[in-house]
């Protein structure tokens, strides 16, 4: 056990720094652009190539990892970040317009790639390392995903900040150089053979999910498509509109993301708990699918209301109740995917899922983009609301404990 826990310690801290780098990096591409000038439909487009390298990362990397193990999985993720990195920081402000976008949409399909090839190879470093306890299982994956997206959060904020003070190119080689760091502590200390296992020979093979794990996904796709149509592109670009700082701008984003990532932490404690892992825990993510569908309406209703009320508070406010429903279905469904998997190919079944997730925030990007150019936040919010419905018609088709023990049998 100790050994385990030691391994998972250092699988959390290696995404740590992964994901700080990320997150900074997202915000200073978007800044920075949009300070350029670029309309919120570029800025979406940006990001696309991103998102899209994410579902084929997420579906190679599953099977990589356990092909190959997972630590050369995350070795490969921070290889491909920091290639990255130095790419964005070879921009020449020289260039054309069509040659730039081009270039940082490449840039940007590879730090997906990484992304995910990391996301992939640590969520699968759970399983592995969990046992079979259910509710350590739950714990480690609340713990990880709500410490991820703090540290996520810090990242934004980061991003603003070098982006402020050092300015687009310096930022991008201080964030390589942490990221190498990273990279080379993992490699000394992780076991090379942790979650290696025998992978899928074909693709028939390798799509051949669960019920639980492609309604799952499913539901996965909208709830992340709801999250980033406003978020992503729609509430950066409507809080620098309303007159924020680049800073203040990353700032929020930070306290924000920080605050969700404590509240996914926390998520096992307000969820009731079953024996089986699924009896209260299916029925709870109903629940919260539900509550969380009303936020994005609420603020729609209150935007377009004759009330003397200033939108980036309105905003802000919902955004700040929003964090909760989120933060607890977002950790539910990362407990219940490790639920769903299966023990000897936990990585393949994370990375199909996850691809799911891609998906979603691929969708998310484009609307969000194009929602806020057709008719700014509202029009956000109202797609968030949609999507929402949606996912939580499909948890509603989520197989319980029972569903599992009689597929079990046969």
């Amino acid at each position: 056990m100790a050994t385990q826990t030691r391994d998972y310690l250092i699988v959390t801290a290696s995404y740590w720094g992964f994901t700080l780098v990320d997150g900074a990096l997202r915000m200073l591409v978007l800044l920075h652009f949009f300070g350029l000038g670029y309309s919120p439909f570029t800025l979406a487009f940006l990001f696309l190539l991103y998102e899209f390298a994410g579902i084929v990362a997420n579906l190679a990397g599953g099977w990589l990892a356990t092909r190959f193990g997972i630590p050369r999985m995350l070795l490969t993720g921070q290889l491909l970040q920091i290639a990255s990195l130095l790419m964005l920081s070879a921009l020449d402000p020289a260039w054309t317009a069509v040659v730039s976008i081009a270039w940082v949409v490449a840039a940007q399909g590879i730090a997906g790639l990484a992304k995910d090839f990391t996301k992939t190879a640590s969520k699968s470093a759970i399983k592995a390392t969990a046992g079979d306890g259910a509710g350590r299982l739950f714990k480690w994956v609340a713990w990880f995903t709500g410490s991820k997206n703090a540290m996520k959060g810090i990242g934004f904020f980061v991003g603003g900040l070098l982006l402020d003070a050092v300015g687009f190119r310096a930022a991008l080689w201080l964030m390589a150089g942490l990221l190498f760091v990273v990279l080379v502590a993992g490699l000394l200390l992780l076991p090379r053979e942790l979650g290696k296992a025998k992978a899928s020979k074909s693709m028939r093979e390798l799509f051949a999910k669960s019920a639980g794990v492609n309604l799952l996904a499913a539901a996965r796709i909208f709830m992340f498509g709801a999250r980033d149509v406003w978020f992503v592109v729609g509430l950066p670009v409507f809080l620098y509109a309303s007159g924020w700082r680049f800073v203040e701008v990353g700032a929020f984003l930070a306290a924000w993301t920080i605050a969700y990532g404590g509240l996914q932490a926390v998520a096992p404690a307000l969820v009731p708990r079953s024996a089986d892992g699924l009896s209260r825990e299916v029925p709870g993510a109903r629940v919260w699918a539900g509550i969380l569908l009303a936020v994005p309406l609420a603020i729609a209703v209150l935007l377009s209301s004759p009330l003397d009320l200033r939108p980036d508070l309105v905003v802000v406010v919902g955004l700040a109740l929003f964090a909760l429903p989120f933060a607890v279905n977002s950790s539910l469904h990362s407990y219940l995917i490790l639920a769903y998997a299966g023990s000897e190919k936990a990585a393949e079944d994370v990375g199909f899922y996850y691809a799911a997730n891609a998906a979603g925030r691929l969708g998310g990007t484009l609307l969000s983009g194009l929602f806020y150019q057709w008719g700014g936040m509202a029009f956000c919010l109202g797609g968030s609301a949609a999507m929402l419905l949606v996912c939580l018609v499909i948890t509603f088709l989520l197989p319980g404990a029972t569903a599992r023990a009689r597929a079990s049998a046969t």
